[in-house]
């Protein structure tokens, strides 16, 4: 693993228990290394196990073989570096919406003695970190007015922001996204895309971005991975790989999506990963990005 290396995920598999008894293979033969400060953004068909592939990288799951590292240690369990929002907003219900946002800040600035113990510290830390919730409460769109309110006087799109704010306090160095737009109009989302792009060359994390949309995917990464259980193979189909994996030289800009290279990209990744009577080989897969690698374990790619 190179020194700039955040994630690293080697000959993962990963099988389920199927109702009928045997065993459902959703992962086959994953690698995919992904550099610090890399915008990467993954589309693939409907059971491709993008959310599982999300899973095992923040610790949630262990793969059945193979290994996950985020940086340089092999993942154990969910930590500090790594941030998640799901397609479905995780919040308190008994919290506010500046309590659920400033609830990982708290969390980690204070220890068991130091709530009783702080005095004046302890209000000062609170207070900081009461106004560093008020911040990202109006960079995701909230009014002020929202701050008291509990999740159940929010909207779906409200929760969703309250759940991207509260995982981007953090700052972790890993920031792990799962269709987080999915319950946002329009404007909102598209709004949304500018502030996480703002961010991300703010801070310089590394984002890993599951969407459905495939305009938004070419639109935000750098780098885009198709994931994708439609290919072919001399040896039986063996659970969904990494069909496509390149670079977005021309993005994150609107103006991008009118271009000849924009159009050329959507029909690439629709033919390649989408499109379920088209089955490239694995041999032929477009894995051009210069950070993309096979294991030599698989018996497809050495045939």
């Amino acid at each position: 693993m190179t020194k700039t290396s955040r994630v690293l995920v080697e000959d993962v598999y990963k099988d389920y228990p199927d109702p009928s008894g045997g065993i459902k293979r959703v992962l086959g033969d994953i690698d995919l290394r992904i550099s610090a400060g890399e915008f990467v953004t993954v589309v693939g068909p409907s059971g491709c196990g993008k959310s599982t592939l999300l899973r095992l990288i923040v610790g949630e799951e262990k793969p059945t073989s193979g290994k996950v590292f985020v940086n340089g240690q092999i993942v154990s369990g969910p930590n500090r570096d790594k941030g998640i929002v799901y397609q479905r907003y995780s919040l308190f219900p008994h919290k506010t919406v500046l309590e659920n946002i400033m609830f990982g800040l708290e969390l980690e600035g204070f220890s068991l003695l130091s709530r009783p113990l702080g005095g004046v510290l302890f209000k000062k830390r609170l207070q900081a970190y009461s106004e560093k919730a008020v911040e990202y409460m109006k960079r995701v769109g909230l009014d002020i007015s929202d701050t008291s309110k509990k999740p159940h006087q929010l909207s779906g799109g409200m929760k969703q922001r309250v759940a991207i704010a509260k995982a981007m306090i953090m700052d972790p160095k890993v920031l792990l996204m799962d269709e987080p737009f999915g319950a946002l109009d329009h404007s909102t989302r598209r709004a949304m895309q500018s502030f996480i792009i703002e961010k991300w060359k703010e801070n310089k994390q590394t984002i890993l971005f599951v969407t459905h949309d495939l305009e938004e995917a070419i639109f935000l990464g750098t780098r885009i991975i198709v994931l994708s259980q439609h290919y072919s193979a001399d040896s039986p189909v063996n659970g969904a790989k990494i069909v496509l994996d390149k670079s977005i030289p021309f993005s994150q800009s609107h103006d991008f999506k009118l271009t000849p290279e924009f159009a050329a990209l959507e029909q690439q990744i629709r033919r390649d990963g989408l499109d379920p009577n088209h089955k490239p080989h694995v041999k032929d897969f477009d894995l051009s990005h210069p950070d993309s690698f096979r294991t030599v374990s698989s018996e497809e790619w050495r045939r």
